[in-house]
């Protein structure tokens, strides 16, 4: 397993964010509200695709947004359910380092 994409530790705060330490001793930290815009599904990712100047992902943004659940998907990635009814996304762990942005 590559260290950049295996986490030693991961802490959701429903409310807040998701915090990862990877194994090569980087951490990143990731607010809700980038992780649900960058929903990795097929829906997501078509509309994203799309070149239209408005672009609005599936879901119900009229609450805040929070995370209200959150499994892992065998030793690669973790799935998010969301306040806004939305579930599908896989977020690999190659995918989070990858959205992750530069090391700070």
């Amino acid at each position: 397993m590559d260290p950049k994409t295996t986490p030693v530790r991961m802490h959701l705060k429903k409310d807040e964010r998701l915090e990862i330490d990877w194994k090569d001793g980087r951490s990143s930290v990731y607010t809700l509200s980038l992780l649900r815009s960058m929903c990795p599904c097929a829906q997501c990712k078509t509309t994203r695709a799309q070149k239209s100047r408005l672009t609005i992902l599936p879901g119900n943004y009229s609450g805040k947004l929070t995370a209200i659940g959150a499994e892992m998907v065998g030793n690669y990635a973790i799935r998010i359910d969301w306040s806004d009814d939305h579930g599908s996304g896989i977020y690999s762990f190659e995918y989070l380092r990858e959205i992750a942005g530069p090391a700070s």
